[in-house]
């Protein structure tokens, strides 16, 4: 009988990992400085820095940790399960590299074009319509990476959890264009 010995590469879903890390961090800093600024207005630092008025910090907040800390947290779910569960790497390096560096490029456009002001003022959908043109292709590619693996498996079942990630994967799509 022989066996085939399986290795998986860490790298990509460890950087989603520390980058859930990190800007759960920055997302729950800027939650708290919201919430200060509403129980103590001696923060509200409006009238020097307009940038960081409760207007502002708000939906920075909210984008921050669902986009930026869930979302990281949901690639670095599908990065390092995929691989073990279908027995086969992710189907391109390249597409995840991409995915992992366009995310946050999105994340730090989302960031800086919600602290000067810039919006479409509907709620959990501010960001303006390039960032939401880079969300799409990104999540796109995510998706390309994703159905690739699927199709190039070496395990024939599907696991109840890549219905999951599928299903999440239609769902945000649909929702999002």
């Amino acid at each position: 009988m022989h066996l085939e010995k399986f290795t998986y590469d860490n790298k990509l879903p460890k950087w989603f990992a520390y980058a859930t890390l990190f800007w759960g961090f920055v997302g729950m800093l800027v939650g708290l400085i919201a919430a200060l600024q509403l129980a103590f207005p001696v923060f509200n630092f409006s009238d020097y820095f307009p940038h960081l008025s409760f207007g502002r910090l708000r939906p920075v907040h909210t984008n921050a940790v669902i986009f930026a800390f869930v979302g990281n947290g949901i690639f670095t779910a599908v990065y390092y399960s995929m691989p073990r569960l279908l027995k086969t790497p992710m189907w391109s390096k390249a597409l995840g590299k991409i995915h992992f560096w366009g995310w946050q490029l999105i994340i730090v456009a989302a960031a800086v074009t919600l602290l000067m002001g810039y919006t479409q003022a509907k709620e959990y959908a501010e960001l303006e319509w390039p960032i939401d043109i880079a969300i799409t292709i990104i999540w796109v590619l995510f998706g390309i990476n994703m159905f690739g693996t699927i199709f190039t498996r070496r395990e024939r079942h599907l696991y109840v959890a890549i219905w999951f990630f599928i299903g999440s994967w239609v769902t945000v799509a649909m929702l999002h264009i």
